[in-house]
C-alpha cells in the first residue's frame, strides 16, 4: 500500500467516526466496516455518491448534512415555588415515585403498573413513543413487547445499546385496548415528560410516531410532513419518525426509518 492509500484509509476511517457512509475502494476493502457486518436486511447496496434508499449514483454530497429545520417548540417550565411537585422532581427516579401514585387521568383506573420511562439518566439520546402495551403495562418496562425488539435491534445498527438510551412514552398508562391517548389524558401526563427530558438533557430526541411527535412538536401536522426535518424542542434537536410497532405492520417503512434514526445518531456525535 503507499503512502498516499494508506493516508486515505485513515481520511475515510475519520469520515466513517463522524457518521458517513462507508466507501468501497478498488480493492474490495471497506474503511471502517467491520469484518461480517452488512447494512440493515433488505437495504440495497450503495454506490459512492448516492445516498441511503438510492442506488443511482449521483454528485457525491456531504455526510454532514443534515436536514433543513423545523418546528422549534419551546413550552413554558413549571413554576418552582409552586406546590406542583413535578417541576421540582430533581431526578428521574423522582418522576418514577411521582407517576407511579399519579390519578389525574382516567387511564389510571384499568393500568396494572405505571410505565414512567428506563435508561441512563445522562442518556445523548431520548427516545419518545405513544404510550404503554400490554406486556409494558404488565411489566411496568417501555418497549419490552415485539415493537420493544426491534426498537432494540434499531438502535443496536446504529451501535447505541438499549441502556444508553432513555427510553419513555408520552403516556405512562396503558389506553384501553392500546386505543390513541386522549387529549385530556396527554395533558394530564406530558409535564412528567417534559421533566425528564429537562432532567436527562440528551443531545438529540427521537420522536417514534405521530402522537409524540405531535405532542413534543405541539402540532397536529401529520408524521410525513414532519419527517426529513430538524426540529428542536426547548432547543434539542428532535427528529420524527415512525413508531416501530407500525413498522411490524408495514416493513416497506423499515428503510426510511433507519434513514431517520441515522440522522439522530449523527446528531449525538
Amino acid at each position: 500500500m503507499t503512502d498516499g492509500r494508506a493516508l486515505a484509509r485513515e481520511f475515510l476511517e475519520q469520515q466513517r467516526q463522524l457518521g458517513g457512509d462507508p466507501v468501497i475502494l478498488s480493492d474490495g476493502s471497506t474503511p471502517g466496516l467491520r469484518p461480517g457486518s452488512v447494512d440493515p436486511p433488505g437495504s440495497p447496496p450503495l454506490t459512492p455518491g448516492a445516498s441511503p434508499g438510492n442506488t443511482k449514483a449521483g454528485p457525491a454530497q456531504s455526510d454532514s448534512a443534515l436536514p433543513p429545520p423545523g418546528i422549534s417548540y419551546d413550552p413554558p417550565g413549571g413554576d418552582l415555588f409552586s406546590n406542583d411537585p413535578v417541576p421540582q422532581a430533581g431526578s428521574l427516579e423522582a418522576i418514577a415515585q411521582l407517576v407511579a401514585s399519579c390519578t389525574k387521568c382516567r387511564l389510571c383506573e384499568g393500568r396494572r403498573h405505571t410505565v414512567p420511562g428506563e435508561g441512563a439518566a445522562d442518556a445523548r439520546l431520548v427516545v419518545v413513543g405513544e404510550g404503554p402495551g400490554r406486556v409494558e403495562d404488565e411489566t411496568g418496562r417501555p418497549f419490552v413487547g415485539p415493537a420493544g425488539e426491534l426498537l432494540t435491534k434499531i438502535l443496536g445498527a446504529i451501535e447505541l445499546p438499549r441502556e444508553r438510551v432513555f427510553i419513555c412514552n408520552v403516556v405512562k398508562c396503558r389506553p384501553p385496548e392500546n386505543r390513541l391517548p386522549q387529549f385530556d389524558e396527554i395533558a394530564a401526563c406530558v409535564p412528567y415528560l417534559f421533566r425528564q427530558i429537562d432532567i436527562v438533557k440528551p443531545k438529540a430526541i427521537l420522536a417514534m410516531g405521530g402522537t409524540a411527535a405531535q405532542t413534543l412538536l405541539n402540532t397536529k401536522q401529520s408524521l410525513g410532513a414532519l419527517r426529513n426535518l430538524v426540529h428542536r424542542f426547548r432547543g434539542i434537536p428532535l427528529i420524527v419518525t415512525y413508531h416501530p410497532a407500525a413498522l411490524l405492520r408495514n416493513p416497506n417503512w423499515k428503510k426510511p426509518t433507519w434513514d431517520d434514526v441515522r440522522i439522530a445518531r449523527r446528531l449525538i456525535g
